[in-house]
């Protein structure tokens, strides 16, 4: 292989979050050097478990769970550094060796106390009609950053610097607001502790990036969030900061499209999604309950409970025009093991048309009907099936049903909570 062909594989979400991304990443990391995110923050959050134990990651890569994975915070995720070594901890409290493996960004740009001020008041100003933001600051730093007065990693490095742009972007911040409680000489005293605290782990991500694909080490890119998160392609405004995207990869970490191989789809069985913002297959009877309750659906960094509804094959046909995924991995299908029957959404009806692709108008939306298939259901314990062939007939029918529509191969399938839990398919066969 030359090094022009050595490329990064990409683990992204296509739904609306919380599809079971770390999971994937963590079997795949055992046979990757790189393990790197690429945007968000602190606000995504899931839950490995390895030998029975559970690791709960937010900010940093899933790939730490691998003893011999490098794991990098690259240039688009927003970091707030209390919470980067919060994390830290505990993973390290938890038996995990995280030492000369873990590296950020120097052009991280940071989130800071304020910000998560802010984004609490933001919601209450939309009241309503609030996004449902985790208050962790991530929307207001991606704004410090967009309107080019936020703080990045290596302004820590020129304090003098750093403490005129605190005090400005504060200012300005105490100037729309109003006055609201903050310690501004703390925060200041505490990012000077912090400063040296974080330095052995301050790397140029993009050299670093550029240098290991070169040298034909194994890349794997973790998204955070989902497509239909996405600031220009999903549920906007109901929609996280960043691009979800397979185009935030690029733009997160500086690498060109030509360094990005296969691009994995990852979906639950069934749909979820946190927060306001529309969800046309979303069901607010028992059925939904159940699911909710089968799947333990509540948010791993807010707790709260999640939206459920029936797999929704319009999303995820929108979202794979976006990301052109080379497979899919199919996650929590064991969670419809005891459903009679399961339906599928295929399409949407709007002012009397039937469509097929997600609108972007959400006053539309809002009048659509769902046109579902009903498939039958298997009424059956799947979480000891190894293979695909193991699976009863129903169940490959489903998973058969979403291949055809979406025309991507289902090469992982997912039958309960552990690492070892995953189906592998041989897709080399179909």
């Amino acid at each position: 292989m030359s090094a022009s062909d050595n490329k990064a594989t990409v683990v992204l979400g296509s739904q609306w979050g919380d599809e079971g991304k770390g999971k994937l990443v963590d079997i795949l990391a055992k046979d990757i050097d790189i393990c790197i995110r690429c945007q968000g923050g602190n606000n995504a959050g899931h839950t490995i478990v390895v030998d029975g134990v559970k690791y709960a990651f937010h900010m940093l890569p899933s790939g730490l769970v691998n003893p011999k994975c490098v794991s990098v915070v690259g240039s688009g995720v927003v970091v707030h550094l209390p919470s980067f070594f919060e994390e830290l901890e505990d993973l390290i409290a938890q038996g995990l060796d995280c030492d000369g493996r873990l590296f950020i960004s120097d052009r991280c740009h940071l989130v800071f106390d304020f910000h998560q001020i802010v984004d609490g008041m933001k919601e209450g100003e939309l009241g309503r009609g609030s996004i449902g933001t985790t208050k962790k600051g991530i929307g207001p730093a991606y704004s410090s950053k967009a309107s080019r007065s936020g703080i990045r990693v290596h302004h820590l490095y020129h304090f003098e610097e750093f403490e005129q742009r605190f005090r400005t972007i504060v200012a300005a911040r105490h100037k729309r607001y109003g006055d609201f409680e903050h310690d501004i000489e703390a925060e200041l005293a505490r990012y000077r502790q912090l400063a040296e605290r974080l330095r052995p782990f301050v790397i140029d991500s993009v050299e670093f990036l550029y240098k290991e694909l070169k040298t034909q080490k194994r890349v794997l890119v973790e998204g955070a969030n989902a497509l239909m998160l996405d600031i220009d392609f999903g549920t906007y405004p109901y929609v996280t900061s960043s691009n979800t995207s397979v185009g935030g990869v690029c733009t997160g970490l500086g690498i060109p499209p030509s360094k990005v191989g296969n691009v994995i789809g990852v979906a639950k069985a069934y749909t979820t999604r946190v927060g306001g913002g529309p969800f046309p297959s979303e069901l607010h009877d028992e059925v939904g309950q159940k699911l909710r309750d089968i799947g333990a659906e509540y948010g791993v960094t807010t707790g709260r409970p999640r939206r459920c509804g029936w797999l929704d094959l319009v999303v995820l046909r929108y979202s794979n025009m976006i990301n052109g995924y080379t497979s899919i991995n199919l996650t929590k299908l064991d969670v419809l093991d005891t459903f009679d029957e399961i339906k599928v959404a295929v399409s949407y009806t709007m002012h009397g048309k039937e469509v097929t692709s997600f609108p972007a108008d959400l006053n539309d939306l809002a009048t659509a009907t769902v046109n579902y298939v009903t498939l039958p259901g298997w009424n059956q314990d799947i979480s000891k099936c190894k293979t695909f062939e193991e699976l009863p007939e129903n169940c490959q029918s489903y998973v058969r049903f979403i291949e055809k529509d979406l025309g991507v191969p289902v090469q992982w399938i997912g039958v309960g909570a552990g690492r070892e839990d995953m189906i592998t398919v041989d897709i080399s066969k179909q």
